[in-house]
């Protein structure tokens, strides 16, 4: 199957969904984007794909469905239940799910598709808008071996790492866990900074001391410098952040492995959702915890 002469279809034209759209576009890709948001056409247009006010007339015919969806709810009423947009792909049509979600709720929807013929495969991103605005997302796919092969020219387009983890809700696992780690990196992290902090140490130089130990992390070496700065990465929102937490700890129920530090980090996530609400930012766990402890995690300033 030779792609970019297929009709794509993409259904998601937010932070994510919109670059794609437009290095999908510029690949020379056939690619008509939908949204609910209908003040996104000109930017889609801009991007040089086309522009459908229509899911259901998007899909209609397409031979790829892609799905950029903010979360699990959308993607649940989007292709779940007896509106499923899979009504409308014809048989041999194929489903990429972008979104990071539930391997438990995608199941049924997964199987749906494959009793209509609808092949798909989920390939959650890791990355943000610059990732995928530059086509440098990484992606965790799970699925058929064959239908991975067939959206290879596709996915190499929008990423420069793509990993077929294994079969269905393979990718959607493994992006849970990357999350889940880092989100307790945050946290962890965070709680160890406010202690040296409040011992009277600088936090600058702990970090570095951190970062060159036993201990150190991506998280040390690099995330923790946004949180000194003020800059709790605003995007992605605190409760999609939350949704996801709350989807692995499922997970670990469905499978029964013990999972303690997995719903600490879960609950300081929530405490920190109930306290800003669903607002932009991954990190503001840390920002609930600097709270508590009644004091920023800044370094020192420097004397002149």
């Amino acid at each position: 199957m030779n792609i970019p002469e297929e009709r794509i279809a993409l259904v998601g034209a937010g932070r994510m969904g919109l670059p794609i759209s437009a290095n999908l576009a510029a690949a020379g890709f056939d690619v008509v984007v939908t949204d609910v948001r209908h003040e996104l056409a000109e930017a889609v247009t801009s991007g040089g794909a086309r522009w459908e006010p229509s899911a259901s007339a998007a899909a209609a015919d397409a031979q790829v469905l892609i799905t950029v969806l903010p979360g699990i709810p959308e993607v649940s009423s989007l292709m779940g239940g007896p509106e499923s947009l899979l009504r409308e792909l014809p048989s041999g049509a194929v489903w990429l799910d972008l979104t990071s979600s539930s391997p438990l709720a995608m199941r049924p929807i997964q199987e749906d598709a494959r009793s209509r013929g609808v092949a798909f495969l989920e390939a959650p991103m890791g990355g943000g808008p610059d990732a995928a605005a530059a086509g440098t997302l990484r992606l965790f796919a799970g699925g058929d071996a064959g239908t991975f092969r067939r959206l290879l020219p596709l996915l190499e387009v929008i990423a420069d790492r793509v990993d077929l983890v294994g079969g269905p809700g393979s990718g959607y696992t493994a992006k849970l866990l990357v999350n889940l780690l880092w989100f307790g990196q945050a946290v962890a992290t965070a709680e160890a900074m406010l202690l040296g902090q409040a011992a009277g140490l600088d936090v600058e130089a702990l970090r570095g001391l951190l970062a060159d130990s036993a201990a150190g992390s991506e998280f040390l070496r690099h995330d923790l410098a946004h949180v000194f700065s003020g800059d709790y990465l605003p995007l992605f929102g605190l409760d999609r952040c939350v949704e996801e937490l709350e989807a692995v700890t499922e997970l670990f129920r469905d499978r029964g492995v013990p999972s303690e530090l997995s719903q600490v980090v879960t609950r300081v996530h929530q405490r920190a959702a109930a306290r800003f609400g669903p607002v932009d930012g991954e990190l503001l766990a840390i920002a609930h915890l600097e709270e508590l402890a009644g004091s920023l995690l800044r370094p020192r300033s420097e004397t002149p």
